[in-house]
């Protein structure tokens, strides 16, 4: 994964740089706040400079842009959290719905003996909230790396602009052999194609074990590439205050990139992307700058 150095306000910031190449123009995502760091509502070209190398480039257009979240939660209901769990992993999935921005788009899928949708995409609260009563227990093994990878094949799918959001409480258990070493390489590709932001969970009944084996690595290194979160847990009921978390968490995320300007830059190369900055006139300044506007 290619990653470009972003200077922002003083900070050098290492961001994402998925699917840029050679080009002549380029769309970058800045957010933009006053000097009591609010965001400002609006924006104009001579507000901001951007420079490559140091060197300065035309800004082309500015845009507010204000996406929607859709977020996809998934749930290993099989032999790796037991029965005797279910209470703790329906609470925490509660919680996190909950901790959301009313009208979020909110899927919700569990993972054994294979990824099954149990609520499809929809804003109302209500039903998501119904359909965390249908996560039923599975004598079957968890399908992490699978489900990660067909959410990702629904991101890919859905044509329009909003920020993908990926919550997995996961398992040690399942995802054996050839498969998951296929199912990663698919996942990864599809991340390369359509940046998501990816936060994991990973539950053991055994401490060591949640920090290690192929599952554990899978979900280290899909959250390093979305700048999402991960956390290892060997206690089960820590999934009905940690979901929540990672659920306020998302909530805050989104507040952010929802105040975001995408800038649209004419480069006089065509060669790769260097090492970009942006300025702000007297009295503004820039939190984030991206390639994708994302926030994580």
């Amino acid at each position: 994964m290619r990653r470009a150095l972003f200077t922002i306000s003083g900070l050098v910031l290492c961001v994402a740089t998925l699917g840029v190449h050679a080009q002549q123009q380029l769309q970058l995502f800045a957010r933009i706040v006053d000097g009591k760091g609010a965001p400002v509502a609006t924006l104009e070209p001579g507000d901001v400079t951007i420079k490559e190398n140091n060197v300065d480039l035309k800004v082309v257009k500015i845009d507010p842009i204000n996406w929607p979240m859709k977020v996809q939660v998934l749930v290993d209901n099989g032999v790796g959290l037991g029965n005797d769990n279910l209470t703790h992993i329906r609470n925490g999935v509660r919680g996190l719905i909950e901790a959301l921005p009313e009208g979020t788009d909110v899927t919700l899928v569990t993972t054994a003996p294979q990824p099954r949708i149990v609520v499809r995409a929809t804003t109302d609260r209500a039903a998501q909230l119904k359909g965390v009563d249908l996560i039923a227990p599975d004598g079957g093994s968890g399908r992490f790396v699978e489900s990660l990878s067909e959410a990702m094949q629904r991101v890919e799918k859905d044509k329009a602009e909003f920020f993908p959001v990926i919550v997995s409480a996961g398992t040690v258990v399942g995802d054996t052999g050839n498969e998951i070493e296929n199912a990663y390489k698919q996942l990864m590709q599809r991340l390369q194609k359509r940046p998501a932001t990816m936060h994991v969970v990973m539950f053991s009944k055994n401490t060591a074990q949640s920090s290690g084996g192929v599952q554990a690595e899978v979900g280290l290194q899909v959250t390093k590439a979305s700048g999402g979160r991960y956390e290892a847990i060997a206690v089960a009921s820590r999934l009905g205050t940690l979901l929540p978390e990672i659920g306020a968490q998302v909530a805050k995320s989104q507040e952010n990139q929802s105040h975001q300007f995408r800038i649209t830059i004419a480069r006089s190369s065509s060669g790769n992307v260097g090492q970009l900055s942006i300025g702000t006139r007297s009295g503004l300044s820039a939190t984030s700058l991206s390639i994708d506007g994302r926030i994580p």
